[in-house]
């Protein structure tokens, strides 16, 4: 097993206000990046000081957490979107139709420069411990950046276009392990679509696919881009989610649906997990988990300013510990802070007092 990183983050941190009006008003590149750098190094500092074993750079230099992506290959069309619904009943609002935030695959697509290659030297040069990088799963794009009419013409079906994003990524990941990198993680919304009876249903109806034959070709496409990866001393984990914009989500239910596939399959050495409310179902399901891998459980939301309580985050481990047992687990946020530039509904302040609470509990419970 590798490390157990007992105090954990999905990745992505609040981008200061500073840093988001310099992206909306004139400003030159080499001013950008030097703002940029000026708040990367303030979050490595915080993540020392509150005591992470490992580190991100925040995703402070992307627009989303797939824009390293988007920004490294040629073919998405980013004023098209698919429109969806999102939910956050815990802000009393309204569904929101939104338009997926990375574009639309208009053409064949041509990888332009390494997919986290505007990132990683800096982190390389100013984080003495291990790096942490995190890349959107390739199963992201296909039921957001595949449009018929559009995307067909490059792409005869989601398949195919899963196919091709695959290779991109697994060659990336590939050349990242063998650099040194300690730690990758791939973020994967899209499994939450098969915990979810009206997403399974839209992929039925507005993809054109078959459920389960999507999740196994999804299956495979991460799998394709982990053994690319594979090497030792080197952290491969996933993160599903199901959602995170602007403290909204559009997806809810357990992982019961697929958890047997989804824990023995997946060729990964941590499997991040939404746990922060009743959306994410019950523990259960962790009983498909082989002892060789571990469970970070998020149980502290990113999307709701209120800090939790200590002993329900005891409570709630002692809960899943029951079910697996205590060293096969960990503990995190449920997602990151700023999936998007924009950020959740919560202050600088309050993300950093779930961090430290995060690295608190995880230090009373495992050291």
């Amino acid at each position: 097993m590798s490390s157990p990183y007992r105090a954990d983050h999905v990745g992505s941190f609040l981008r200061p206000t500073e840093l988001l009006q310099a992206r909306q008003s004139p400003t030159s590149l080499s001013e950008l990046h030097a703002l940029e750098d000026r708040h990367i190094l303030h979050v490595l500092e915080k993540q020392k000081q509150l005591g992470f074993e490992v580190f991100t750079d925040g995703e402070l230099r992307r627009s989303n957490f797939m824009s390293d992506f988007t920004d490294a290959v040629e073919g998405f069309d980013l004023h098209d979107g698919v429109s969806r619904k999102w939910d956050e009943k815990a802000h009393n609002t309204q569904s929101t139709a939104v338009s997926s935030i990375n574009g639309i695959v208009t053409s064949r697509l041509k990888q332009r420069e390494p997919i986290t290659g505007h990132e990683l030297p800096f982190l390389r040069q100013h984080v003495s411990g291990p790096i942490k990088m995190t890349l959107p799963s390739a199963t992201q794009f296909p039921a957001i950046s595949f449009k018929y009419g559009l995307t067909d013409a490059a792409y005869r079906d989601p398949y195919e276009l899963l196919d091709a994003i695959t290779g991109i990524m697994a060659d990336d990941m590939r050349t990242l392990s063998a650099s040194g990198i300690s730690y990758l993680q791939i973020d994967a919304p899209r499994y939450s679509y098969y915990l979810d009876p009206k997403w399974t249903a839209w992929m039925e109806k507005e993809l054109r696919v078959d459920p389960a034959q999507m999740l196994t070709a999804s299956l495979n496409a991460d799998n394709a881009c982990f053994a690319a990866a594979r090497r030792p001393g080197v952290t491969l984990a996933i993160h599903l989610c199901r959602g995170n914009n602007r403290s909204h989500w559009y997806a809810e239910g357990g992982y019961d649906a697929i958890a047997e596939r989804l824990f023995h399959e997946l060729a990964v050495d941590r499997f991040l997990l939404e746990y922060d409310d009743e959306r994410s179902g019950s523990f259960e399901p962790l009983r498909f988990v082989p002892k060789e891998k571990t469970v970070v459980l998020g149980l502290i939301s990113t999307k709701r300013a209120a800090l939790e309580r200590k002993e329900d985050l005891f409570r709630r481990i002692d809960e899943a510990a029951k079910i697996l047992p205590l060293e096969q687990l960990a503990l995190s946020p449920q997602c990151g802070f700023a999936s998007t530039m924009e950020g959740n509904l919560l202050t600088e302040a309050d993300q950093w007092a779930k961090l430290q609470l995060v690295a608190e509990v995880a230090k009373e419970v495992w050291d």
